[in-house]
């Protein structure tokens, strides 16, 4: 191959005869928009786990290598990375930015460069939103009715957009709001064009990954004339199952007081069969009018809480990646580490391996990779 055809087919412009050659920042960007425009078009089915450290600004900490290491040496090169701008900067003072906490998450994003694990940056608290309350400091503003929180919000992430440009979309993506709550589609809309427009500002091919509506159960159909766009939904259902005994759940009291040794897979509940074809109906069915209109689905989160006896949670698990396995669709478990995670769950009814300082359970772990 000569190489005017090299540069054609890396997607520089026709060579004129006598033409000058782009210098070589200019054709490392036009590589880079070649390879971020495959990148969109052909969305990998990226599977693995979520990592908190960021998630709650109370004692959070730096994000463990080990934990990069252990993903890449099972198989998964997925990690979404939910944020609470708390831990960088203040309910008190929007604007604010520690520049030692930023280089916190520099390091993940990097940890996951080297492993060959795409990085999901996710704002699960942002100025004006958040799902989980916290009377602590109680949020005085709605990011979906007023303007301040939104364009405070658009602020960090166009400084994450700064921060990360130079990275391509197989390595980081964007991921704007951790479930949004039940409002209007056109409140929704009105969010999350106003983040993406201050992303796509300094980083206009940016993946970016939209929380579908209604607590991320739901397509928000309004952006389909968006490129570049991943709606990401959830593998919570059924809800009794998936968060009996979750405290943070507890106003509905089924979730409290229901019989654990009642709960299993396939679930009869209230004369209902919860089963295979429920999981089709409830976690698949509601995205295929984005799917029909050409969109990518993404689940950022799933699992069950480790009050589920653990042979309900393995079979419901097995059937609902199945499903998605069936729509080809990649999904990240919440977590890696924790009470939904494959390690240190606290499930009183397995038997735990000793896993590089950790508790794992193996049989979830295996169930997982199956999936893979």
């Amino acid at each position: 191959m000569n190489r005017r055809s090299f540069l054609k087919r890396a997607g520089a412009l026709p060579l004129l005869a006598g033409a000058a050659l782009p210098a070589w920042s200019e054709r490392k960007k036009l590589f880079r928009q070649k390879r971020d425009e495959y990148a969109l078009s052909q969305l990998p089915d990226w599977k693995g786990f979520n990592l908190l450290n960021k998630f709650w600004p109370h004692g959070h900490s730096a994000f463990d290598e080990r934990d990069f290491e252990i993903m890449a040496e099972w198989g998964f090169h997925f990690a979404r990375v939910p944020l609470s701008y708390w831990c960088w900067s203040k309910e008190t003072d929007w604007y604010s930015v520690d520049e030692r906490v930023l280089k916190e998450i520099d390091h993940a994003v990097e940890l996951g460069r080297q492993y060959k694990i795409h990085i999901n940056l996710n704002f699960h608290r942002a100025p004006g939103y958040c799902i989980n309350r916290d009377d602590s400091q109680p949020v005085t503003t709605n990011l979906f009715e007023d303007e301040a929180p939104l364009e405070a919000c658009a602020f960090h992430w166009k400084l994450f957009a700064e921060r990360y440009k130079d990275y391509s979309n197989r390595e980081v993506s964007f991921n704007l709001i951790n479930e949004a709550p039940s409002v209007e589609a056109e409140k929704y809309d009105r969010v999350a064009r106003r983040l993406i427009t201050a992303i796509r500002s300094v980083d206009p091919k940016r993946l970016i990954f939209v929380d579908g509506k209604d607590v991320g159960t739901q397509p928000l159909m309004t952006i389909t004339d968006i490129p570049g766009i991943v709606q990401s939904g959830r593998g919570y259902q059924p809800f009794l199952l998936t968060h009996l005994r979750a405290t943070w759940a507890a106003s509905w009291s089924a979730i409290m007081e229901y019989p654990a040794e009642k709960v299993t897979w396939p679930l009869e509940l209230d004369g209902k069969l919860y089963d295979k074809d429920f999981l089709r109906e409830a976690s698949v069915n509601p995205w295929k009018p984005w799917t029909a209109a050409g969109g990518k689905v993404h689940i950022g989160e799933m699992g069950c809480h480790n009050h589920t006896p653990h042979a309900t949670v393995l079979a419901w698990l097995d059937d609902l990646l199945d499903v998605f396995g069936e729509q080809q669709w990649g999904w990240s478990l919440w977590n890696l580490s924790g009470t939904f995670g494959v390690m240190d769950s606290g499930r009183k009814d397995v038997k735990y391996e000793d896993y590089k300082g950790h508790k794992l359970d193996r049989h979830m772990l295996e169930v997982l990779k199956r999936h893979l």
